[in-house]
């Protein structure tokens, strides 16, 4: 969230809501002008409203006519036409659609003079037009106090924007593991893309000695350069553009600052000479140490398709779907739950080797409708500045999501056996941001898609977006008729259930997952299925003795019993393979898997991940037997569930 906290000539004291007046842009310039001459005409400026991550989003139309013209259509009367009725028209991309937006030509002033956002050259109008339209989408000006650049790049592009952590790599989708290698790839691809699209650098905490950057704070990368030094040192340098129009960098690389001592002076001549109003030079240790994030979008070709950032493949092919959490039926959780398996999941279809990009777009969860019936975010506290704590700033209306991705044969899928598996790509976690997005390289085939909130029975709709290099299809899967998933099988029929008791010992029976050469010594439960028509439906569940709040990580895996019996010696089952298993072990109190087996004998081995983790736990063992189910006229005609024997076992 960018909302600039910091205290500035105008809005030190700035409280909502503040009287400005509206006035016509004839009254505020005798010859105004949608667009200037000159780009440098139109440089962004911001106002006294902390709207800075919508302005950093702005420079993206800059860049590119054609995403100009597709939010502001050409065309339209201005000021000097017979036509001209006083308004515009604008679109802007909601939730998977263009809207049009009309405004008046009426803009907020103080004095006479623009209170927001400006252009700077002061007759040139359309940064503050469209200001207005998205803070009619929004419902208000004030509701543009706060956001993220990558929210506003989404809704002026209709594309994806990335957020890259400068202080903790492995955020990043592409796992960088080290501050050199951030370094080398981070600014290799700035300067691979910075032309291509807009690139913006933030601020979330001032540090000594660069509290004139500010906190909470968004800026635009508006060069990046690799120089040599005049002792053959390379050198890159990147060029931020400061909203508020004021340089305000105090670093080596200022004007008249001793960096540029160590270049050509005809180098260090030319760069400076490209400075205009709040722009400033820094290096990139400069950089990495002083700013927390880039936010990055993705390119966009002429023909409206996306360019990856990492390859520069063209995704020629895009789908979508809406989806909803719905609890109690399809709000499952993460996979921390054992209810994971009930979330919403859809079928990809992958035609040919594929770069594919998988975005999952959520709506707030507490909102309001605007003017068009749109999805608003809820409106900050009345005659207020924001708080600081970020607990209270924009952006806690949304839930904490994740995508999860497993690659399938979609004609014999066994749910629980597929979603034990790790998956081929997710989400390095769940997130409360707006949009959470994977970039992965997929063969051809069938893959389930799973998007998911973190907390189990967390409502709310999503857009599932889908972009690729490669052919593909998305469809939905829908649950079955009656049911609130197509793969539980527990709808018909009768549940014989058995119940064993155990407990993992310090130095005994706690051998921790099969990553320790302890495992073996794990309690070990027998598990027969016996004979009959076909494999039965059996769901074994493992739950810990603990409050949710002591969880330890636990799963189990099931050994089927090979003929030459049960192996001997402490080391033996650690060469077995197991024949299922309900693993990554999770912070849960309880874990569960519905499998089918054939007539055998099993072992069932309960762990913790680490050994020597003490605990309690019940293991449930339920079998389907091939029995009618029993109907009682006392409970109105209602399936009632046979306890056929009930065994506690101590160990």
């Amino acid at each position: 969230m960018f909302h600039d906290l910091i205290s500035q000539p105008l809005d030190s004291d700035l409280t909502f809501p503040f009287i400005w007046v509206p006035s016509a842009l004839q009254e505020i310039c005798s010859t105004p002008r949608l667009f200037p001459d000159n780009p440098q005409e139109g440089q962004i400026k911001q106002g006294i409203l902390g709207d800075c991550w919508f302005l950093c989003a702005c420079a993206a139309l800059q860049k590119s006519k054609h995403l100009l013209d597709q939010v502001i259509p050409p065309g339209q009367p201005s000021w000097m036409d017979l036509a001209y009725r006083g308004c515009f028209t604008c679109r802007v991309w909601q939730f998977g659609q263009w809207v049009e937006v009309t405004v008046d030509d009426r803009l907020p002033c103080l004095g006479g003079r623009l209170c927001f956002s400006q252009c700077q050259t002061e007759d040139v109008f359309w940064l503050p037009l469209l200001e207005k339209v998205y803070a009619k989408v929004y419902g208000s000006y004030e509701h543009l106090w706060a956001g993220q650049v990558a929210d506003a790049l989404v809704d002026l592009t209709g594309g994806l924007a990335e957020r890259w952590s400068l202080k903790d790599p492995g955020r990043n989708g592409d796992k960088l593991s080290s501050p050199r290698s951030l370094k080398q790839r981070t600014f290799r691809r700035l300067l691979d893309l910075k032309d291509q699209c807009v690139i913006s650098c933030s601020v979330l905490s001032s540090r000594e000695g660069a509290s004139e950057l500010g906190e909470f704070h968004a800026f635009i990368i508006s060069d990046v350069r690799e120089l040599r030094s005049s002792l053959g040192r390379k050198v890159l340098l990147l060029r931020i553009l400061n909203p508020w129009g004021r340089r305000c960098w105090r670093g080596p690389w200022r004007e008249e600052g001793e960096g540029w001592d160590q270049l050509d002076p005809e180098d260090a001549s030319q760069l400076l000479s490209q400075l205009q109003e709040g722009e400033f030079w820094v290096e990139e240790e400069e950089f990495i140490r002083e700013f927390d994030e880039i936010t990055i979008s993705y390119p966009i070709t002429e023909e409206g398709h996306l360019q990856s950032l990492y390859t520069a493949k063209v995704f020629r092919h895009t789908q979508k779907l809406p989806g909803a959490w719905v609890k109690g039926q399809s709000a499952g959780g993460c996979r921390n739950n054992s209810s994971f398996p009930s979330n919403p999941k859809f079928w990809l279809r992958v035609l040919e080797p594929s770069e594919v990009c998988i975005a999952l777009l959520q709506r707030p969860r507490v909102c309001q409708a605007d003017w068009a019936g749109r999805i608003l975010a809820p409106p900050p506290s009345q005659g207020s500045r924001p708080a600081l704590s970020p607990q209270s700033l924009p952006g806690k209306e949304y839930q904490a999501v994740g995508l999860h991705v497993w690659k399938v044969e979609k004609k014999r899928v066994n749910l629980p056996g597929v979603l034990s598996a790790p998956p081929v790509a997710s989400t390095a976690c769940h997130a409360y941001d707006r949009e959470v997005h994977l970039r992965c390289t997929l063969s051809p085939g069938y893959y389930l898609v799973v998007p998911s909130t973190f907390l189990k029975d967390a409502a709310g709709h999503f857009l599932l977006r889908v972009f690729s290099s490669g052919g593909i299809s998305l469809s939905e899967i829908k649950p079955a008729s009656g049911s609130a998933s197509p793969w539980e099988d527990s709808s018909a029929g009768e549940w014989e259930t058995v119940q064993l008791q155990g407990g993992w010992r310090s130095g005994h029976t706690a051998g921790g997952s099969r990553n320790f050469p302890s495992y073996p010594s794990n309690p070990c439960f027998p598990l027969s299925v016996p004979p009959g028509a076909g494999p039965r439906s059996i769901r074994v569940t493992l739950r810990q003795h603990c409050r949710d709040s002591e969880c330890h990580p636990i799963g189990f895996h099931i050994f089927q019993m090979p003929e030459s019996g049960w192996p001997q010696g402490a080391s033996s089952l650690l060469h077995l393979e197991p024949l299922l298993s309900c693993v990554p072990h999770r912070y849960s109190q309880e874990v569960s898997h519905l499998c089918r087996l054939p007539s055998g004998n099993y072992k069932i081995v309960p762990s913790t991940y680490l050994p020597d983790t003490e605990g309690d736990f019940t293991i449930t063992i339920a079998t389907q037997i091939d029995r009618r189910p029993i109907r009682s006229q006392e409970t109105l005609g209602q399936l009632l569930q046979e306890v056929s024997f009930t065994a506690v076992m101590k160990r």
